[in-house]
């Protein structure tokens, strides 16, 4: 121990202090002896207690350095310590405890495949040789010294620097500590003179914003209540499951008094009922994972482990999924491993280089988002994104992830002009490593029994929601973008026009079936001046309800599982705000409430027919009656079941003229049933009907062998069920 490694302790920069502080046996004298060193800049005094006594260090530092030699050999002890303002504390030693990670865990992480790092990294209450405290690690590989600061040394980085590991992980195990201390890392790098206090990447918790440190939460202790969901899940092919999900940004979905956020255990009490009792299968959460601006409705992540405290402790996140799997609601978290922010206390040039992010600003830069690019390419990188992934489907039986901006992680020129991105090894503009990267997230993803993934993913790539193994990314699902942008297209047309886009409503049947699609019509379609889902329907306002819901049922009727964002159910006119709240108050509206009833008819309906979600994936599941009628804005499809005896009969008019004696071909002779209508009363509507049913004639019509004439109400969809004869005659009675 030289005076300059002393001076390097004092000053917080020595990047190895457990070679100076902590017990070292002493080859000063014949007999065993070793010595205790302590750096304790806010103490008077301190003394070894050990074996009933205590004894007296020296102090050979003026800021706080002390030594103090002992017989025989080294063996546990405290340190007393008389403070400045006169307290007396007892305290044990951090630098006398062994190595805390495993070098096999070691390996695997810089290797990329300690898929469950965040039980290594981060602050973990553990008990080392009979003392309680928290176990700190970091990976800071170009890091000088890295210490562990907070409200426990006064957020002073020389007080307790951590040890440097293999493959550049630091750890240190601080004992006393205990859940709800707050810290953060202090880096000091190698590089350009860098000092940061860091975030902890791998934190189970955070303050909540604006604050920014990290808070040691102990996420054991949660006890659920939901195993018969998890199980029924795990024997579950949402495949061929009706699939309808309320996309919510908890924040704006309902506001207390004076404009308060809910927690999440009043949000249990009053978001899950209501899910429920619309006739959802899934709530779908904007990202709840920790960021630091409201303003990016939580798309920009700081804590990848972490729920944000804006609405609750994780414990409270844990009671709000429990509660919805136990009234029988999925949950979906959105997920975003495309990018992060540039917040100085986040992953951002965490080390003093590029270390979660490329260096290179073309490939490592969102100059759109003003954000930075995960480098997939990283074995540590990968590791820390699998291991979110997994951490939220086992430890907060997260039932789906949903991947936030795929296209910009499988491209690298996207929103990129010519000389802004780097091609890859063969010249291309794929991202191979996003896609190997990808591949692998849903392989692992998909071992956890009855959990999926969902790809927002706006282009033409192939096999995104095909099998690795058959080539794909290996997502469950995938948004159909396509669709939604054509299908609002055609709708925000005025009717006598909508005979010129005739092809928006029937394009989508040509590529229906490439991918596992979700139809969504989410928070992006009602913000910025795109206007809300009611508002970009033209006419007067029974016109615009009445396009609300022929689209709608349109919708549910098509290939595909179902999405809407929050609000749409209840016509709001005005645009998300995320600062705001849904504006319940217009259900005092007769318009606003019937709109309402027919969002929850239809997602009942919905789930009720296994014609609607059986065979969402296969030609077999649809079949055209008519796309021919142009001039009249009128369509005609069926849907089918697994059994294809089980179907139903969809007639859809886009203008606001009732059509009477409309004649559509149907497959097989029987009493079809009007079994749904959105022109019902009760939905705002005019009420113009075929109540019961029509009997299908043996007049062949749209190639098929029999035919039905109909009463087609105006801006509706009207759907039948065919009745065989065995009830045909009490369909058709007066009752």
């Amino acid at each position: 121990m030289s005076p300059e490694e002393i001076e390097a302790i004092v000053g917080g920069y020595h990047g190895d202090p457990f070679r100076i502080l902590g017990p070292h046996r002493s080859a000063r004298r014949k007999s065993p002896a070793w010595e205790v060193r302590t750096f304790q800049p806010r103490a008077a005094e301190v003394a070894v207690v050990l074996d009933g006594r205590s004894v007296p260090m020296k102090k050979i530092h003026p800021h706080g350095f002390f030594v103090a030699t002992l017989e025989g050999e080294p063996r546990p002890y405290r340190l007393r310590l008389k403070l400045w303002n006169g307290d007396t504390v007892e305290q044990e030693d951090p630098y006398r405890f062994p190595l805390l990670l495993s070098d096999f865990d070691l390996h695997l992480h810089a290797e990329g495949t300690l898929y469950e790092a965040y039980n290594s990294l981060g602050a973990h209450l553990v008990e080392m040789e009979g003392v309680r405290g928290v176990r700190f690690a970091v990976w800071a590989p170009n890091a000088e010294v890295v210490s562990v600061i907070g409200d426990f040394n006064g957020w002073d980085p020389r007080v307790h620097p951590m040890r440097l590991r293999s493959a550049g992980v630091w750890e240190l195990f601080i004992p006393g500590l205990g859940e709800g201390t707050i810290y953060k890392y202090y880096v000091r790098s190698r590089f350009h003179g860098y000092r940061a206090e860091k975030a902890d990447p791998y934190a189970f918790y955070f303050e909540c914003p604006p604050k920014s440190a990290s808070v040691v939460w102990n996420l054991d202790r949660y006890q659920w209540n939901d195993q018969e969901w998890m199980e029924r899940r795990g024997r579950t092919n949402w495949l061929e499951q009706p699939l309808s999900i309320y996309e919510v940004h908890l924040e704006s979905w309902l506001r207390g008094p004076n404009n308060q956020r809910l927690t999440y255990r009043e949000l249990a009490e009053s978001l899950i009922p209501y899910a429920r009792d619309m006739g959802y299968t899934h709530i779908e959460l904007l990202p709840v994972l920790e960021h630091p601006f409201s303003g990016s409705w939580g798309y920009q992540v700081i804590g990848y482990f972490a729920p944000t405290a804006r609405f609750g402790t994780p414990d409270d996140f844990m009671y709000f999924v429990d509660r919805c799997h136990q009234e029988g609601l999925g949950v979906i978290l959105d997920w975003v491993p495309a990018h992060f922010p540039k917040d100085a206390h986040g992953l951002v040039w965490f080390d003093g280089t590029a270390l979660y992010e490329h260096e290179d600003p073309r490939r490592g830069e969102h100059r759109d988002w003003g954000t930075l690019v995960f480098n997939y390419g990283r074995n540590e990188v990968r590791v820390f994104l699998i291991s979110s992934a997994l951490f939220w489907l086992r430890r907060y039986h997260i039932d789906a992830l949903r991947v936030d901006a795929v296209a910009s992680m499988l491209y690298l020129d996207y929103s990129r002009k010519p000389g802004e991105w780097v091609p890859n090894i063969y010249g291309g503009n794929e991202n191979l490593e996003a896609i190997d990267f990808l591949k692998r997230f849903n392989e692992l993803a998909h071992r956890e029994p009855g959990a999926f993934t969902v790809a927002e993913e706006s282009t033409a790539f192939p096999g995104v929601s095909r099998p690795v193994y058959l080539g794909g990314l290996g997502f469950t699902f995938k948004w159909n973008m396509g669709w939604m942008h054509d299908m609002l297209q055609y709708f925000s047309k005025d009717p006598i026009y909508r005979k010129y886009h005739h092809n928006n409503i029937t394009f989508s049947l040509l590529y229906a079936f490439n991918e596992n699609f979700i139809l969504p019509i989410s928070h992006d379609e009602v913000v910025y001046g795109k206007r809300s889902l009611i508002a970009k329907m033209p006419g007067d306002e029974w016109q615009r309800f009445a396009n609300v819901r022929a689209f709608l049922a349109y919708m549910f009727g098509h290939p595909g599982k179902k999405l809407l964002f929050m609000g749409q159910e209840i016509g709001q006119y005005e645009e998300w705000d995320w600062n705001g709240s849904v504006r319940w108050e217009l259900l005092e509206f007769d318009y606003h409430r019937k709109l309402q009833t027919f969002v929850r008819e239809l997602n009942t309906f919905y789930r009720s027919q296994p014609a609607l979600y059986q065979v969402d994936y296969h030609w077999s599941g649809f079949q055209w009656i008519d796309f021919h009628d142009v001039d009249h804005s009128v369509i005609a499809f069926i849907r089918r079941a697994a059994n294809p005896a089980d179907f139903l009969v969809f007639c859809c008019n886009f203008t606001p003229v009732p059509r009477t004696a409309y004649r559509f071909g149907v497959p097989e002779a029987a009493f079809y049933r009007e079994v749904f209508n959105s022109d019902a009363a009760r939905y705002g509507g005019s009420d113009v009907h075929n109540r019961p049913g029509v009997q299908a004639e043996p007049t062949p019509w749209h190639n098929l062998p029999f035919s039905i004439s109909i009463t087609l109400p105006p801006l509706a969809v009207v759907v039948f069920k065919p009745e065989r004869e065995s009830s045909a005659a009490s369909a058709q009675s007066p009752a």
